[in-house]
């Protein structure tokens, strides 16, 4: 197996406490602009493809937690990247279609309405939060801090699949309401 050599210090764990606010805060900026900027058409499709990722990252973050408990750290550390990767391309994807396109409302009535907000509210809410736990697990396995990785795990790894299963439910409630 190979490691990657990433030096231990409080100059990594300051990048990662900025990222993880910045990032939020950078993505907020972008989404409150409300001068749409033309892209084409194919963006419209991104919501579908942001949810095919999520859904791909819940799956791949069960993967990573089975190999794990298997002691398959090869597999785990793949399926792990992966998913970050994904994060990453949802991420990307995400900030196109709403620098393009107009939020869609949600149209749903009665006792979907508030569960739908719920979710939304929730996972918007965690997805924020889980970008700090993801970034510093991510780096203290990249660095050979287990130990810190396993404890920071312990969150990251619920937050993230509450996020990425979230993510797709509430694509599926709002998904009859997109205009395309």
């Amino acid at each position: 197996m190979v490691t990657l050599q990433i030096e231990q210090s409080k100059k990594y764990s300051r990048l990662i406490n900025i990222l993880a606010v910045v990032i939020p805060v950078v993505v907020a900026v972008l989404l409150g602009i409300r001068q749409k900027v033309d892209l084409g058409e194919w963006t419209t499709y991104l919501p579908h493809i942001n949810a095919v990722i999520n859904s791909a990252t819940a799956v791949l973050l069960l993967a990573g937690f089975y190999f794990i408990k298997q002691k398959n750290i090869a597999a785990h550390r793949a399926t792990m990247l992966a998913a970050f990767t994904l994060g990453f391309l949802f991420l990307l994807s995400y900030v196109l279609y709403h620098l393009s396109n107009e939020s869609t409302p949600f149209g749903g009535e009665g006792w979907i309405r508030p569960v739908y907000y719920f979710l939304l509210i929730s996972h918007i809410s965690l997805s924020i939060v889980v970008v700090w736990f993801v970034l510093r697990a991510v780096y203290f396995a990249l660095s050979g801090q287990i130990a810190r990785h396993k404890a920071v795990v312990k969150w990251a790894f619920p937050i993230w699949l509450y996020v990425s299963i979230t993510g797709v439910v509430v694509y599926l409630l709002i998904a009859p309401y997109y205009n395309h």
